[in-house]
């Protein structure tokens, strides 16, 4: 991908253009960073606290029982939020749909094994672990791949 900058005081307002051949998948995490002026901030709760989240510390994501979760390292918080939600804020800080009730941090991936089933197993550096599954492996595999995150 290429990129242009052109600072000049001439310019009324900031203006973004992008030239592409078709929509992508990468295309469309561009917009959403552009879209979100302001970081938003993730916050948890645990035993009736209000805790502030930082997503460099956050393994995964999941949606259980309506209710959404963020695993850290032996801890998990409970996010008032619903997991697409969750997506949108994580999206600039490394994290990919790894299932349809999971969200992961690719920065924190230490290794993948094939499970019986054919989903892709995951173990992060704080030893949890986390299952990808079919139609989101390859997608993952592509993004560390090309472009992924490293530590």
């Amino acid at each position: 991908m290429k990129v242009n900058i052109d600072i000049d005081d001439q310019h009324e307002e900031t203006a973004i253009t992008i030239q592409a051949k078709e929509w992508t998948e990468e295309l469309e995490e561009i917009l959403q960073v552009i879209k979100r002026r302001k970081s938003q901030r993730l916050f948890g709760v645990e035993d009736d606290q209000t805790i502030l989240l930082d997503p460099n510390e956050i393994d995964y994501v999941y949606a259980e029982k309506r209710r959404t979760f963020a695993a850290l390292k032996n801890k998990r918080f409970e996010i008032k939020l619903k997991l697409y939600e969750v997506e949108e804020i994580l999206i600039p800080h490394h994290f990919m749909r790894f299932s349809k009730s999971v969200i992961g941090n690719l920065n924190h991936i230490q290794r993948f094994e094939l499970s019986f089933n054919g989903n892709l197993c995951v173990y992060f550096h704080s030893g949890n672990k986390e299952y990808i599954s079919r139609t989101h492996a390859a997608k993952v595999k592509e993004k560390l791949r090309t472009g992924g995150p490293h530590q």
